[in-house]
């Protein structure tokens, strides 16, 4: 169902692909938009659990997109170093693939949990509890992995 790698010598192995992911500030997120044209976001995220999780308004494009067709694509970018003397980049991403849905009941705060200790694990374990309780205003998304893969440029292959 998904393509094979066509330089599978750059192909990631799962532990460095997973690290990746753990590293990432950011990812876009890919899907189908208004009319079918594709719609690619920013967005904050953790990988836990096996799953990436963000969060999101309760209104908009995003959700309008995910609600409609729910296969999407994410992509985290981990280097991208410009050569220019090679006319390139040293780079390494990662590309999932999977369904989006929004994340309910105890899976919601325990996902939600570990987005605010992704991006405010300095804070004091009273706040991000309080920052957790007091959130009404937010949807969390899983996206579901169907097909996981990381790549690098051949400069940056290890051994």
């Amino acid at each position: 169902m998904f393509r094979e790698m066509r330089r599978f010598k750059q192909l990631l192995s799962t532990e460095d692909t997973v690290a990746v992911l753990n590293r990432g500030s950011n990812g876009v997120l890919a899907c189908l938009g208004d009319e079918d044209y594709p719609y690619a976001v920013p967005v904050n995220y953790v990988y836990y659990n096996g799953k990436i999780y963000y969060h999101s308004a309760k209104a908009g494009h995003k959700v309008d997109a995910v609600t409609k067709h729910p296969k999407v694509s994410f992509t985290v970018v981990d280097e991208d170093t410009i050569v220019s003397a090679e006319y390139t980049s040293y780079f390494r991403s990662v590309i999932a693939f999977g369904k989006a849905r929004v994340v309910e009941g105890p899976e919601w705060r325990e996902a939600f949990m570990a987005l605010v200790e992704k991006y405010s694990g300095d804070q004091p374990e009273a706040a991000k509890n309080k920052e957790v309780d007091a959130c009404t205003h937010a949807l969390i998304y899983a996206i579901d992995i169907d097909h996981l893969t990381g790549k690098e440029a051949r400069e940056l292959l290890k051994g």
